[in-house]
């Protein structure tokens, strides 16, 4: 019904080849493939990593990746790429969003259904002035999407954690409210979520709800938890850094029920891949601690996947 993969962020050393032969080995069905820039790295975690180089990609390279994963029996689920295109620097928002061009037409050349990204946000500003900014930016982002028969799935993921992010994170796309507007400014259907639904936990918000309200704009699934810690939060208040009262867990060590997930998932005839997003700081000692994250997640998963 679902099939269980992993971002491969998380194996930022291993080659593309590495990844899938990882996830073959280990019974996985699919990888969410990062496509950062090479050599135009972001600094913060999880970011800048490069399984897939769309700047060099050419045919041969093309029928190798299909290939191989072929030959491994696991596929791409998308391809991620998670920077700022309403970046207020120009010149690196104008960045930004060449590149998402190019993976969405990477993404079409390697028959993969979902490239997965960011919406941006200038953090300075308000929510009216970044959707002005969205409409701005995302018309043409998505017509050549359209255009070319590839979803776009916006992960849901605040970019607020820390003071270079403050005061509004630097992702718009982050509650159903906003997510409302966002689609009548774009209502085209080939805009929708990459949905993951740790970042409604820390934002004290029903996170299976949107499952049954955004069915048809869900394109590919995280599967990430949170825990809230609320001696933290009591001395914080929700107005805190974020990281100051909660952190990112592997699935089943946070506050997620995940068999109430899964049911609203299967109520909203969800049909695609689950991918686990690992940012557990609790697992990154070593090489073999993120493996262990990676297989964790799984082994408690499985019980969710028939």
């Amino acid at each position: 019904m679902h099939q269980l993969g992993f971002v491969s962020a998380i194996l930022a050393d291993h080659t593309f080849e590495q990844v899938i032969d990882f996830a073959s080995e280990k019974n996985f069905k699919c990888v969410e493939v990062m496509c950062w820039p090479a050599g135009n790295a972001d600094a913060r975690r999880y970011a800048g990593v490069t399984h897939i180089n769309v700047d060099t990609l050419d045919d041969a390279q093309i029928a190798h990746i299909k290939k191989y994963t072929a030959e491994k029996g696991v596929f791409i689920s998308g391809l991620g790429y998670y920077p700022n295109p309403l970046d207020p620097d120009i010149d690196k928002a104008n960045f930004y969003v060449d590149h998402i061009k190019k993976i969405i037409l990477a993404t079409t050349k390697l028959d993969i259904p979902v490239m997965n990204t960011f919406i941006g946000r200038d953090p300075s500003k308000n929510i009216a002035y970044n959707l002005d900014k969205f409409k701005e930016t995302w018309t043409d982002i998505v017509k050549l999407a359209e255009e070319v028969g590839v979803k776009i799935g916006i992960e849901n993921c605040p970019m607020f954690f820390t003071n270079d992010e403050w005061p509004g994170g630097k992702n718009l796309a982050t509650t159903p409210a906003i997510w409302d507007k966002m689609f009548d400014i774009i209502p085209s259907s080939t805009l929708g979520l990459n949905y993951d639904p740790s970042h409604l936990v820390w934002q004290m918000m029903d996170y299976t709800r949107p499952l049954y309200d955004y069915r048809d704009r869900i394109h590919h699934i995280h599967l990430k938890d949170a825990k809230v810690y609320p001696d933290k939060l009591n001395r914080v208040g929700i107005m805190g850094n974020p990281l100051e009262y909660h952190s990112p867990k592997l699935p089943g060590l946070g506050d997620i029920n995940w068999g109430k997930f899964f049911s609203a998932l299967n109520d909203a005839r969800y049909r695609g891949p689950v991918v686990i997003e690992v940012e557990d700081k609790a697992y990154e000692g070593t090489a073999e601690d993120v493996e262990t994250a990676i297989l964790t997640a799984r082994n408690y998963l499985s019980q969710f996947l028939g």
